[in-house]
């Protein structure tokens, strides 16, 4: 499949945190789409910046923000913690979003573009569930039909959050084709989206599509960061962490945590994805470590694949980490070094999901649960300033906790 938009180009961006005109992050990105896509993608790429930037737009969004999904969240201290690894350890409380993670700030954002778009049905694709029960939450708010395409596994994995899109009046179609996971999600309603291009938007969860989703869902989750830098002024004296620490599968926690400090060199940027049982395991999602350059779900970055050109099914205990690539941007700051990958295996995430439950009282998402993982292989020193972002609460994990630590 080519790229139906123009090919990258020589011109560099004012921001790395930022794709040129075309959708690329360095050589990551582009839209490599069918040609029934093509009228709905360019439409989104003419128009999203022109909407979401208009006053009217970012008056609701911010209300909505405010009073519905209760932000700003809070930049808390962790005082054990930081006595634990000896250095300043905030954790940035995305578990206390409505619904219970970070998701809803970029499903509110796509719902209002949506409308303005004229769409009249929504269709979306989930993994640990998180997005799918955000996606239903917005959609009930605004009265608009739900479509969540999650696989097989990973409705069994996540009843809780099945439950919650249900209730919520979304219909949940199981995917189950390859690991019955979230690219087979993704698969399946891209399929949806070829077949309804006229009145369907697809709200895409992670930093990963074509372009302008990277970089759309990237802005709406821009929010993390620029709220970091107000609260850690208030905590510091300085707007600036030395380390920002967060999980990356498709990678849209990362991105909204990263984002305002992208151009900030002296702040490291730890990037956290699932090993599985193992880098070398034969079940891991290490995709920094294991995958190549090629084209997935409309964009070019890193995945695991084979000599071939095919998809390398992932390993994660965490739903939401699954996934056998990284968003473009996330593959750009990996590879030009901006940005430092560490790979955490399941072990050690249940571990430090016990860890910070018993040291902090907050039982995190699973997939928060590898990002502080990765505070045991940093080496940090007393004066470090380290933010985690806590994409997201352990609730929809329960059953997992209790079937793997014997509860």
């Amino acid at each position: 499949m080519t790229d139906l938009l123009d090919a990258p180009t020589t011109k560099t961006t004012i921001s790395q945190a930022q794709p040129d005109n075309n959708g690329y992050y360095g050589e990551f990105g582009g839209a490599y789409i069918p040609e029934m896509l093509y009228h709905n993608v360019e439409t989104l790429r003419k128009n999203y910046l022109k909407i979401t930037k208009s006053k009217a737009f970012q008056k609701e969004y911010k209300a909505l923000l405010r009073d519905f999904v209760g932000r700003p969240t809070p930049l808390y201290f962790a005082e054990r913690l930081s006595q634990h690894f000896g250095a300043q350890i905030y954790l940035k409380r995305e578990d206390l979003c409505h619904t219970g993670a970070h998701k809803v700030n970029n499903t509110v954002g796509q719902i209002l573009l949506a409308q303005r778009l004229g769409k009249k049905r929504i269709i979306a694709e989930t993994g640990a569930g998180q997005h799918g029960v955000a996606t239903a939450t917005v959609c009930a708010l605004k009265g608009i039909e739900c479509i969540v395409y999650m696989g097989a596994v990973d409705i069994k994995r996540q009843a809780p959050n099945v439950a919650r899109m249900k209730m919520l009046g979304a219909e949940v179609r199981p995917a189950t084709s390859g690991s019955q996971t979230l690219k087979d999600a993704t698969n399946e309603a891209i399929r949806d989206w070829i077949n309804n291009p006229e009145d369907t938007h697809y709200i895409i969860g992670s930093a990963i599509g074509p372009h302008p989703y990277p970089d759309m869902v990237t802005r709406f989750q821009s929010v993390i960061s620029e709220e970091i830098m107000k609260q850690l002024k208030e905590h510091t004296g300085s707007p600036n962490p030395d380390y920002v620490v967060a999980c990356v599968g498709g990678g849209s926690n990362a991105a909204g945590a990263f984002y305002h400090f992208i151009d900030t060199p002296s702040v490291k940027i730890i990037a956290v994805e699932a090993a599985g049982e193992g880098v070398h395991s034969g079940k891991s999602a290490a995709t920094s470590v294991l995958g190549t350059k090629g084209v997935i779900h409309g964009c070019r970055t890193i995945l695991m694949q084979t000599d071939d050109g095919q998809i390398v099914e992932p390993h994660s205990i965490s739903a939401g980490l699954d996934y056998p690539g990284i968003g473009p941007m996330h593959a750009h700051l990996i590879t030009t070094g901006r940005a430092q990958a560490i790979s955490i295996t399941d072990a050690d995430a249940l571990e430090f999901a016990t860890f910070v439950a018993r040291t902090e009282g907050i039982i995190p998402a699973l997939e928060s649960a590898h990002a502080f993982a990765a505070l045991k292989y940093m080496d940090l020193k007393k004066s470090d300033v380290v933010v985690v972002n806590l994409s997201g609460r352990g609730d929809k994990d329960l059953d997992t906790y209790m079937r793997s630590l014997n509860l």
